[in-house]
């Protein structure tokens, strides 16, 4: 998207834009050129790119950009049962208060997820303000133009408050129409889903069912059903949003497009992506358009990657991927009965001896998600465990592949002297999560045939995953998984889509927040925290409250509201 050369352009001469890095109630330009020179197509075009540059969650830089990222691994994942924060104990501190739900509003992590989420829904307004403009007087954007262009913008703004809202819940909203004085006073009481939905309709009625100019990323109909479909669900209007997936759906089969390449670098825009993060590394080799959000997941230690060692999957969700003789998941929880944790634990002579086993059953997008010790990493060798581990105490013995890409590929696709930085794209959303969602729909209506359906496609999918091979370049587990023959009741289904969203989307940014609409969070979380505070002490003794659903307003965005906004209940 070339957000460098857009915030040039942008972000000296649009008085309508907030400056990097300030709240969106604190809009103070740094120079300012006549709106009358901007409402024109050029202006208003850039102005859109401009909007859509916040997709990746960063407005300048690379550093520094963690809880925006578009995979939201440290709210979606982290605050899940599925990652460690990982690194080191002392490293990031409030992103461990992130991940044991002790959070404060002076939590930069919070403050890093409100500033560039509210950037990302003012460069909305401001094209949807100028596009206004435009249409009222000289009308350069022609009329076909301009509709898509609305659409396109409200869509963008839809997600962003989307973030926003699964984050904070009680939000300002602050569209084309409120002026910079209302902004800096308007309480965050608003019930945001009723706008969200709206933008999302517009986005329907407004956009085409193909790429504008075939231009990967661009917004389109499918992109604003699939997320209108996923606020209704939030809202448990299972009908409603099941119709919007049918339709997303379509007669595509999830079954001929190969997992795997949803995380290689190489088959970006393939037929599973819907909403995509678009990372591109820059001519000169720098990486502020690229995946900045995932940069602290790199390996750390002995490895061509080298940096940084955070966003480590648990030993519960390892486990989780096992299966049973008939190649099912284990719903019950006995998945957790004695536990495979790879060496963590033994001796340091125990560790030198130690061996891969691979007579374990695992389903195999186990390790296609997570890299384990004595299983080949891509084309980096066999991964050795301890050594590719920053500390193995507080993020244990696993390390994540779905944020990395082959070393053969570096030259090209990572930053220059950062390997850690790539232009691997995000899924925001695809189809399987969209298969899923339209599986749980059918559950909750009661149509338990056809959710099972839906299941079954995911899950056949999956069996066609080419096995992962240890260094003797044998099998690295029994990969079995298989389709499910009933869905005997309600209950069962339930359990057996929720999990199934688990195992398909572990470490793409959804778990925590499938756990709090689904009610569960204090039970799921709590009881992973006993298990694996087994294994780690710092895990044990978690307390889940009620407010935990949602995290606490940043202190300074309230201070500079003067009051105007309210810290959430519990904080």
């Amino acid at each position: 998207m070339k957000k460098r050369n857009i915030i040039t352009v942008l972000g000296i001469s649009l008085t309508l834009l907030a400056s990097c890095g300030k709240s969106f109630l604190e809009r103070d330009p740094q120079a300012e050129l006549p709106e009358s020179q901007i409402v024109n197509s050029k202006g208003i075009e850039a102005s859109l790119i401009g909007a859509y540059g916040i997709l990746n969650g960063n407005v300048n830089g690379t550093w520094g950009n963690y809880s925006s990222a578009p995979s939201q691994w440290l709210f979606g994942e982290v605050a899940g049962d599925n990652a460690h924060k990982g690194s080191e104990a002392t490293d990031q501190p409030n992103m461990n208060m992130i991940e044991f739900h002790t959070p404060n509003s002076s939590n930069d992590n919070l403050s890093q997820m409100w500033e560039v989420y509210y950037e990302g829904v003012l460069r909305a307004n401001n094209t949807l303000r100028i596009l206004k403009a435009d249409q009222a007087g000289g009308k350069t954007v022609t009329a076909a133009r301009a509709k898509e262009i609305e659409g396109e913008a409200r869509v963008l703004r839809a997600h962003y408050y989307f973030y926003l809202w699964r984050v904070f819940k009680n939000l300002a909203y602050v569209d084309e129409n409120t002026t910079d004085d209302e902004a800096k006073t308007k309480p965050n009481k608003d019930d945001v889903l009723p706008k969200i939905i709206d933008d999302l309709k517009a986005g329907i009625a407004n956009l085409p069912a193909t790429k504008i100019n075939s231009q990967a990323g661009r917004m389109d109909q499918n992109i604003a059903k699939a997320y209108l479909g996923k606020v209704y669900l939030y809202q448990k209007k299972y009908a409603d949003a099941l119709v919007l997936f049918k339709e997303v759906i379509g007669a595509k089969d999830l079954r001929t497009m190969p997992y795997q390449n949803n995380f290689n670098v190489l088959t970006k825009d393939g037929p599973e992506a819907l909403l995509v993060s678009k990372h591109v590394i820059n001519p000169d080799g720098s990486g502020d358009n690229a995946n900045v959000g995932d940069m602290l997941s790199g390996l750390n230690g002995s490895n061509p990657v080298g940096c940084c060692g955070f966003y480590q999957p648990t030993i519960d969700l390892v486990n989780a991927y096992k299966v049973d003789a008939n190649g099912l998941p284990l719903l019950d929880g006995s998945y957790r009965n004695n536990p495979y944790k790879s060496d963590f634990g033994l001796s340091d002579d125990a560790k030198k001896a130690y061996k891969l086993d691979v007579t374990l059953r695992f389903d195999p997008r186990l390790d296609y998600t997570v890299g384990r010790r004595g299983v080949n990493f891509y084309d980096y060798g066999v991964m050795p465990g301890d050594a590719w581990i920053r500390e193995v105490s507080s993020g244990g013995p696993f390390v994540g592949i779905k944020t990395m890409i082959p070393k053969s590929l570096h030259a090209t696709h990572t930053a220059s002297g950062a390997a850690y930085i790539t232009d691997l794209d995000v899924n925001i959303i695809r189809l399987a999560d969209v298969v899923l969602m339209a599986a749980e729909c059918q559950v909750e209506l009661g149509d338990l045939g056809a959710a099972m359906n839906l299941v079954n496609a995911v899950r056949e999918r999956a069996a066609k995953l080419p096995p992962k091979t240890t260094g003797d370049n044998v099998a690295a587990a029994v990969y079995v998984v298989k389709p499910y023959t009933s869905f005997p009741d309600q209950n069962y289904a339930r359990k057996a889509v929720r999990f199934e969203r688990r195992l398909e989307l572990a470490m793409e940014g959804h778990r925590f927040y499938d756990l709090v609409r689904w009610g569960e969070a204090k039970t799921v979380l709590e009881s992973y925290a006993t298990f694996e505070g087994g294994f780690m002490s710092r895990y044990k003794g978690l307390n889940y409250k009620p407010q935990n659903d949602y995290f606490p307003i940043p202190q300074a965005q309230i201070d500079r509201s003067g009051g105007a906004l309210t810290q959430n209940q519990g904080y």
